[in-house]
């Protein structure tokens, strides 16, 4: 198969710091390195200083070796995410800057394996794709007859996510919807309403945070989901912006506060929010509204 987009030779930047713990990580780093040309400093100030900086720095590294160790395939859509020149690649949307970080990563994916399997997922919807990270590793779980539907507006990073799931055997049971995700979603809830396709098991948001209570009142009031659902939303915590009262918000963190403030007070769902990377929130729908 042709390839039109090989990893390039050079050694790809250090993602950058883009979750709460790494944030943390390095801002304690950076005090621990100030303290220490402090003259006259008591001694038990550095000790606490570095003891906390181990505790920050050493915890994602740590998850990443106690987790299962991902996939070739997925191991391979890491490195050629990480290879790929972003800013020689932009993205077609003028509101949407790509970069590394954007890729969910071992962890997480792990995580989303899980899930998939505890919900017995036959069918799975993925809003917001990037370079497939999180779709190839959901459709690894997935037996035969098994489907994944990932909706990316951005068709030059859809086709290169599509070129990376060629390389996988997995990757023939994700579907890639390109355009805007409402319009994708406005369309297959008509084709679930219908009877056409069946609806979702499983659902993970990982798109536009401005967008994200569209997309959720879409899932929670139309025919998109299964009766036992589950969704998955990703970003929750966005770099510590909804929770830290000192920070200034930017507009992505802004509309994660306001999300999670949104979901507090719904009482058509039940959800718990997990600090795993960048915040997870699991999220199902309550039959009865009147608990």
């Amino acid at each position: 198969m042709t390839d039109t987009h090989p990893v390039e030779v050079s050694t790809p930047a250090a993602p950058r710091p883009v979750t709460p713990s790494t944030i943390l990580a390095e801002v304690v780093c950076d005090m621990r390195t100030r303290l220490e040309g402090v003259d006259g400093l008591d001694r038990s100030i550095l000790t606490a200083a570095a003891r906390a900086e181990a505790l920050a720095a050493g915890l994602d590294p740590y998850l990443d070796l106690c987790t299962t160790a991902e996939t070739p395939a997925l191991a391979d859509l890491a490195l050629r995410t990480a290879h790929r020149d972003w800013d020689a690649n932009p993205s077609s949307i003028p509101e949407v800057r790509l970069e590394q970080e954007m890729l969910s990563g071992h962890v997480e994916g792990q995580a989303l394996k899980f899930l998939v399997f505890a919900c017995a997922a036959r069918r799975v919807l993925e809003i917001g794709m990037f370079t497939g990270y999180s779709a190839l590793a959901m459709a690894e779980e997935l037996d035969d007859g098994g489907e994944v539907v990932a909706c990316e507006i951005d068709a030059d990073v859809a086709a290169f996510a599509r070129e990376c799931f060629d390389r996988s055997p997995a990757g023939k049971r994700i579907s890639i919807e390109v355009g805007p995700a409402g319009e994708t979603l406005r369309r297959l809830d008509d084709r679930c309403r219908s009877g056409d396709v069946a609806p979702f098991d499983f659902v993970f948001i990982d798109a536009d945070k401005p967008g994200y209570l569209g997309y959720l009142d879409l899932l929670l009031e139309g025919s998109l989901l299964a009766p036992r659902a589950l969704i998955a939303v990703d970003n929750t915590l966005l770099q510590g912006e909804p929770y830290a009262v000192d920070a200034v918000p930017s507009t992505n963190g802004s509309a994660m506060a306001t999300f999670n403030a949104a979901l507090t007070y719904d009482d058509r769902v039940e959800q718990v929010v997990l600090p795993l990377r960048d915040g997870l929130t699991l999220i199902r729908r309550v039959p009865d509204r009147t608990r």
